[in-house]
């Protein structure tokens, strides 16, 4: 496994979780939360923090549904992440990512926190899930996981899924 910081990705339809790992990819902890933007304000924050935290790579969550079939959440994701790659050289990889968002949101209850006014913690926590999920899928594949997006995808690089993106 490559040494170095990744960003996890939670897009939502007003809020972006973002999350960072450590420099040796062993666990994800929420960073911020960015409102979405029509003018790619929103792609360019987080190209900014990919930069401030010479992140290796960026982890975005793929929102397909139980089923596995694809959503107006899932074209939504695989559309911000497209832009997000051509607005970074850092590679993008769209990682699988039922039910984060859940996970994220019964941790913070058991923790005793309230989910209902804590709705950017829950964006963060999950884009941490997503990350966690990610590395651990990295670790035991050798190679990063889930489907590379933008140029590197398109220079030839193995973008086959993981065996381990299919649930969480």
């Amino acid at each position: 496994m490559l040494r170095g910081v990744r960003l996890g990705v939670d897009v939502g339809t007003v809020r972006i979780g973002v999350s960072k790992s450590d420099p040796d990819g062993v666990l994800a902890s929420p960073l911020d939360t960015v409102p979405r933007a029509s003018d790619g304000a929103d792609v360019r924050l987080i190209a900014d923090l990919a930069t401030r935290y010479r992140a290796i790579g960026i982890v975005v969550g793929h929102p397909l549904a139980l089923s596995g079939r694809t959503t107006r959440s899932t074209r939504d994701a695989v559309s911000f992440a497209e832009r997000l790659a051509a607005a970074t050289a850092v590679p993008v990889w769209l990682v699988d990512e039922r039910l984060s968002t859940v996970s994220a949101a019964q941790a913070l209850h058991a923790a005793g926190k309230n989910s209902r006014r804590q709705r950017g913690v829950i964006d963060r926590s999950a884009a941490a899930v997503i990350l966690q999920h990610a590395l651990e899928a990295e670790r035991q594949a050798g190679r990063p996981a889930g489907r590379a997006v933008g140029p590197s995808a398109e220079a030839g690089r193995d973008d086959a899924p993981c065996e381990d993106d299919s649930d969480e």
